[in-house]
């Protein structure tokens, strides 16, 4: 199967009204945003996306009004995190119904597999579609791995395309390129390794900042992928306080702080997440007002 993933793809938030139910035409408002500054590809309800704190209705919901709303200007895919194999398939079957162009499959919630039990989950959800796939890892946050040997037995599947790969480990993209095809593609998940990670080939990188600063997460990409990587390290300096809210167990309110600081959404998130407080709500706001201040010059 050949596709043409490749850029930056936010991951993209969901935008909640202040009772916490599903905000669509703010979440649309938002995404309009980011595609308007240029992006590549859309993630929808990843970990960003607050996925598992949907209800599969709201889910669907989300992913239809999505696809509408973007109506084929960019690829548009969902995170697929349930918590079995069987759930999974259905969700991706409901996703496919609402017109997505691909599914991003994490290792099964909750369950710590194995590496057997997490190739055999990831090769069901994608025999449930025929819709392209792309295999998110993320020790850090799900604390299982998905070896490079894993993605590369993955990669037999026909429509297993991708790989998002967030290990912490830039080298791990290079030992699985070793491993697989030209033709896989491979993503950068981890957004302070972006740069690293594009000078060792990868074809995309799924954000998380890009949310709030998607003009900026552009010209990054392009000075980075156009070879000028003495100006793209000056972008990625400035760029790489708010790089690091990413990597952070909080990830979702940090950066939802961020679009709000922006002005292009809300905070608000869906419990047991609450918004920050105190002293580490001034710490983060600090880093972005910062940040905003000191902003490169876009022409």
């Amino acid at each position: 199967m050949q596709i043409n993933w490749s850029g930056v793809f936010p991951a993209a938030t969901t935008q909640f009204n202040a009772d916490e139910t599903v905000n669509i035409p703010a979440t649309l408002a938002h995404l309009e945003v980011m595609l308007e500054a240029g992006i590549n590809g859309l993630v929808m309800l990843g970990t960003v996306g607050e996925n598992c704190s949907l209800s599969q209705e709201e889910k669907a919901e989300v992913l239809s009004a999505t696809v509408k709303h973007v109506n084929g200007r960019v690829p548009v895919l969902t995170g697929v995190s349930e918590y079995t194999t069987t759930q999974a398939k259905e969700f991706a079957r409901a996703a496919q119904r609402a017109g997505v162009d691909g599914l991003m499959v994490l290792p099964p919630m909750s369950y710590k597999a194995d590496a057997t039990e997490i190739v055999t989950h990831i090769r069901g959800v994608a025999a449930a579609t025929d819709l392209p796939v792309m295999v998110y890892n993320n020790p850090a946050c799900y604390g299982v791995d998905v070896s490079a040997e894993a993605v590369a037995d993955l990669a037999q599947v026909p429509n297993i395309v991708a790989v998002k790969e967030a290990s912490d480990d830039p080298r791990r993209l290079t030992d699985i390129a070793n491993l697989v095809s030209d033709d896989f593609v491979l993503f950068c998940g981890v957004d302070d390794l972006a740069l690293e990670s594009i000078a060792l080939g990868a074809h995309g990188w799924i954000s998380g900042l890009v949310n709030a600063f998607p003009r900026e997460n552009r010209l990054m990409w392009d000075l980075a992928t156009s070879g000028n990587f003495e100006e793209a390290r000056k972008v990625y300096r400035w760029y790489t306080p708010l790089l690091h809210l990413d990597t952070k167990p909080k990830l979702v309110q940090y950066i939802k702080l961020a679009v709000q600081e922006c002005g292009y959404g809300s905070e608000l998130c869906r419990n047991p997440r609450l918004n920050l407080a105190g002293e580490e709500r001034e710490q983060v706001l600090k880093i972005i007002r910062t940040a905003i201040a000191t902003r490169p010059n876009i022409q």
